[in-house]
């Protein structure tokens, strides 16, 4: 599986759509997905906005559960990576992070790089 890093620096402005859930690893048992540390993974439904283009959803897979995040609030993301998967006739797009973190209210919003 190829990771790729991603600059969330051009990715505009980064909200929470879905508060922080536990990743489901066996829907029969209900088994809690962890990482090789014993920590629970969690996903965050994460809304992208680039230059007045559309909005995009994307879930951000984290160890460990990000504390403080609500829906709605604009975030900050950690060492964003890319992975493209198939399985079959299956493909798609995942993503991981080092953190997801709330930006305090009142906090000036991200900087966009790379120009308008």
């Amino acid at each position: 599986m190829q990771s790729i890093p991603v600059d969330t620096a051009r990715l505009g402005v980064l909200r929470c759509a879905i508060a922080p859930e536990a990743k489901i690893s066996n829907s029969e048992t209900q088994e809690v997905k962890k990482d090789r540390d014993g920590h629970t993974i969690y996903t965050v439904a994460v809304t992208v906005r680039q230059d007045r283009r559309r909005i995009s959803v994307i879930e951000i897979a984290v160890a460990g559960e990000p504390k403080g995040i609500e829906e709605g609030q604009i975030l900050k993301v950690t060492g964003l990576t890319a992975f493209a998967w198939s399985m079959g006739d299956r493909h798609g797009i995942s993503f991981r992070a080092d953190a997801v973190t709330p930006v305090p209210a009142g906090a000036p919003a991200p900087v966009k790089a790379g120009g308008a």
